[in-house]
């Protein structure tokens, strides 16, 4: 069984017990990614837009880390803490994916680590 654990060098490295992205038999599982980016975390008070951008290009970054692209991302969860940001999020992740529509998860939560208002992870298949 082999097991691939990848923390790309263009994020942050993990700020906890984790890897960043796991594969396994063809599908990369990417963690649940937070607006911090390589220079640091984005200040908590930056805005919805700001934080979802940082998060979205989070993703990005670890699909294509895996050996995927966009294309192949199978399914994402989103949490928000404020589901009055969701059309901004919407907005942005339909910018992200163009006509490639993942299985998502929409969930509503209590405010997320360090303040933040937005977080999503993903599934995608690796060739």
């Amino acid at each position: 069984m082999s097991v691939t654990r990848i923390n790309p060098a263009a994020m942050a490295r993990p700020g906890g017990h984790y890897s960043h992205v796991v594969v396994h038999n063809g599908v990369a599982y990417i963690s649940g990614q937070l607006p911090i980016g390589p220079g640091g975390p984005l200040p908590a008070t930056s805005s919805f837009e700001e934080q979802a951008r940082q998060v979205l290009a989070n993703v990005r970054e670890a699909v294509i880390a895996a050996g995927s692209d966009l294309s192949k991302v199978l399914k994402c969860t989103v949490y928000v803490n404020d589901i009055a940001d969701w059309p901004v999020f919407n907005r942005l992740y339909a910018e992200m994916f163009g006509d490639h529509r993942p299985a998502r998860v929409v969930v509503p939560v209590a405010p997320l680590h360090y303040g933040y208002r937005v977080e999503m992870d993903a599934i995608a298949a690796v060739d």
